[in-house]
């Protein structure tokens, strides 16, 4: 299992519209790739509302490389243009334990 925890930036009075790009990745994912990827939840810091964090989890790394490929990232990444405010923070993690 590979997780991956994305923090992205909104540009100030960008908020909506970042939001509304990621919110649809994240219905993209879920038609597009439900069982290689059983998480995929968007999330706003609760102190700073330009704050986004995707957290991630892939079945494997061949389901994490297959979703950098996909129509709707590259279709995100144009979104992207003039609503960050930095370039996206993102981490890879492997798993080593857990409660499900």
């Amino acid at each position: 299992m590979i997780t991956i925890v994305a923090k992205l930036q909104a540009q100030p009075g960008k908020e909506d519209e970042l939001k509304a790009a990621l919110t649809e990745m994240v219905a993209a994912v879920k038609q597009h790739e439900a069982g290689a990827v059983p998480t995929y939840s968007l999330h706003v810091a609760e102190n700073d509302p330009t704050l986004f964090l995707f957290y991630e989890n892939y079945r494997d790394a061949a389901a994490f490389d297959a979703h950098g490929k996909t129509d709707h990232m590259r279709a995100l990444g144009a979104k992207l243009a003039g609503l960050l405010a930095g370039r996206p923070v993102i981490e890879r993690y492997t798993r080593i334990a857990s409660v499900e």
